[in-house]
């Protein structure tokens, strides 16, 4: 089990910085919402202004489980606002290339007319272990084992029938549940968003393992921060999938029903080496 903050951390400055890849975020490599993280704090650390708008990468190669070198440029910068780009290598090979604009406190107009799905509460789902026997969860990938599950329409992975292409899960992450770094935080959005978008294309499909899909890319738009909310709700659906590509969006809530972040990306299938 990782700590996400710990194994999201990054080291240096001046728009050069270093974070190492921990394989306890391993799915079919470095889980690519985690890779997006380290990319996402290496942003908030060159800027000098105090919390992530948005943040968008093209994922480019997969990383070993190493050391990766992080160069930070500030494209346009003002009191209120910076836009960063981050380039992401590990011995010369580029591996993410992101953009991100990071902000500062402002006035303006406020509204909110985002409503949460309705949901059984978290207290009333059991959670993943009580779900899955303990031998099946120790042969699955060491992501996770990071991420505390409450499944809301618990039907067994190797069970479900086929569905429409949506996940909705509420989630914690373990072993700490919340982080006062705003970029942490915000990062907790950008790696559901990254990696829920496959579990929801997978419903319609019960039997099909003929297939993987590594996120090409990842959007994320963050509404505001939640340091006090440890469990999330992420609601995600893939609606198309067509010519190898899989497009999904996603929405992340507090259990209180405040909309954190939302976004998506897409997917490129692959054939999967069990097939």
């Amino acid at each position: 089990m990782g700590d996400f903050a710990i194994d999201t951390a990054i080291e240096g400055g001046d728009g050069h910085y270093r974070a190492r890849l921990s394989r306890d975020w391993q799915i079919w490599g470095p889980n690519g919402g985690y890779v997006a993280a380290i990319a996402l704090r290496a942003a908030g650390a060159h800027a000098s202004l105090p919390r992530p708008a948005n943040f968008t990468c093209h994922f480019l190669s997969v990383a070993d489980f190493a050391e990766v070198d992080l160069a930070v440029t500030t494209l346009r910068a003002s009191k209120r606002a910076a836009s960063v780009r981050v380039s992401m290598t590990q011995q010369q090979r580029l591996i993410l290339e992101a953009h991100a604009w990071i902000v500062g406190d402002g006035d303006g107009i406020q509204h909110d007319e985002a409503r949460m799905p309705s949901v059984p509460p978290i207290d009333r789902l059991r959670p993943i272990e009580e779900l899955i026997p303990e031998s099946e969860r120790q042969g699955g990938h060491p992501f996770w084992q990071n991420l505390e599950a409450r499944p809301i329409d618990w039907v067994h992975w190797e069970q479900r029938p086929a569905r429409p292409p949506v996940w909705r899960e509420w989630y914690r992450f373990r072993p700490r549940a919340t982080f006062t770094d705003p970029f942490v935080d915000a990062a907790r959005s950008l790696l559901l968003i990254d990696t829920l978008l496959w579990p929801a294309a997978c419903q319609p499909y019960p039997r099909n393992s003929s297939y993987i899909a590594p996120s090409v890319d990842v959007s994320a738009y963050f509404h505001r921060l939640a340091p006090d909310s440890e469990w999330l709700l992420c609601d995600a659906a893939a609606p198309i999938a067509a010519h190898g590509l899989i497009g999904g969006n996603a929405r992340i809530w507090t259990a209180d029903g405040r909309l954190l972040a939302s976004g998506g990306g897409q997917l490129l299938c692959r054939p999967s080496a069990i097939a």
